[in-house]
């Protein structure tokens, strides 16, 4: 009797699955989360008010800020040159937090009322008024601090927040942190 070679003889088929078609399906359903860890949905009761939320408090800060640059200008005219662009910004900065989220970019043309007694909202609840250092050169540091501390708040909250908002915070913690570079330039 003649022996067959082992490599001449049909492998058995083996009952369950076979390891390509395991790794196959682990790797699509990896694929699966991760695109739905990346998505913005909106479908449950907790997202839609957290991100209002979210738009609200920072809608707030930026109107803190922007009474902060207010003050500032109002206690040395000054230096309206160099901080009147830079409040112009964060005052795009509330509008953009403001807005209901209906377009993905909103406009970033400066509004025809941009004076820096300017009211920002009608819906805004009056604060008080922030106090401001005698001395400019002291005063526009203290703006550059309050600057760094929401640009610094701003890069922490965008770690929970969704993605639209997450790149809208991003952007304007980025801005925040070269407003207070700029602002603290001619301390070097």
């Amino acid at each position: 009797m003649s022996a067959v070679p082992p490599y001449l003889t049909t492998p058995r088929s083996r009952p369950g699955p076979r390891r390509r078609s395991l790794l196959t399906g682990a790797a699509g359903v990896a694929s699966a989360a991760l695109l739905a860890g990346c998505t913005d949905t909106t479908d449950t009761d907790e997202r839609p008010s957290a991100t209002r939320r979210l738009r609200a408090r920072t809608a707030e800060d930026s109107r803190a800020l922007l009474a902060r640059y207010d003050a500032v200008l109002a206690a040395h005219p000054s230096l309206a040159g160099r901080l009147g662009p830079l409040r112009d910004e964060v005052r795009r900065h509330a509008e953009a937090f403001e807005d209901d989220g209906s377009t993905a970019f909103p406009s970033a043309a400066p509004s025809a009322s941009a004076s820096p007694s300017a009211s920002t909202s009608a819906s805004a609840k009056p604060s008080p008024k922030p106090s401001v250092a005698s001395d400019p050169k002291r005063a526009v540091r203290d703006l550059a601090k309050a600057e760094r501390e929401l640009a610094d708040r701003r890069a922490e909250a965008l770690l929970d927040a969704p993605a639209e908002q997450a790149r809208l915070l991003a952007s304007v913690a980025a801005a925040g942190a070269a407003h207070a570079y700029l602002l603290t330039e001619d301390d070097k």
